[in-house]
């Protein structure tokens, strides 16, 4: 699956399929955005900036600018960014599929946090993800992915299905990128320190 394509299946999707929870109920979706969003501020630092990239309608961004932190909302779904609009006017959106993000933000922040991406794409696509993700954040910043490794990974085969990679596969693209894994018992999701690559 390509980047775009991805994208093409998100702008046409349900918003009922977006997440599990709201199947449930729209109380149970936002809770689980809020429960996530309490999750990273254990290792997010006070107050700083962040972009939410594959924020969809804000599940996790909103709640994130709640507890202080300034959150720009990035998506390549311009339908994802316009109902989180809707729920949030003040929030600032980019619209970018992750490799430009750098450009798009035009100053490097202090994290990006990508919790509903990468799993979806194919080995080079997301692998070009993480370099543009990577690219937009400062030395010493933070980078929280959802980047699931395996003992028996495998690539998705469409846009709905989900990709892990080998640790192998993470740590040669870590030292390429300037990406270094931390600790991060607790979390659902792995954390990485921007690097100088190399």
């Amino acid at each position: 699956m390509s980047i775009d394509s991805v994208i093409d299946a998100w702008d046409q999707a349900d918003p009922a399929a977006i997440h599990p929870t709201r199947g449930i109920s729209e109380v149970a979706y936002r809770a689980s955005g809020e429960n996530q969003a309490a999750l990273l501020s254990t290792i997010l630092p006070a107050n700083c900036r962040v972009v939410d990239f594959g924020c969809g309608d804000g599940r996790v961004a909103i709640p994130l600018a709640a507890l202080g932190y300034e959150v720009t909302a990035a998506d390549g779904s311009q339908a994802m960014l316009d109902r989180l609009t809707e729920a949030a006017p003040d929030m600032p959106t980019v619209l970018t599929d992750g490799t430009d993000l750098a450009y798009q933000l035009g100053r490097k922040t202090d994290a990006v946090i990508s919790l509903a991406v990468l799993i979806h794409h194919s080995y080079d696509s997301a692998a070009q993800i993480i370099e543009g993700l990577r690219a937009a954040v400062r030395v010493n910043g933070l980078l929280i992915l959802d980047w699931p490794f395996s003992d028996e990974p495998v690539e998705g085969s469409d846009w709905i299905s989900v990709t892990t990679w080998s640790r192998d596969q993470q740590d040669d693209l870590c030292r390429q990128l300037g990406l270094k894994r931390l600790d991060s018992t607790g979390l659902p999701w792995p954390v990485f320190r921007a690097v100088k690559a190399g």
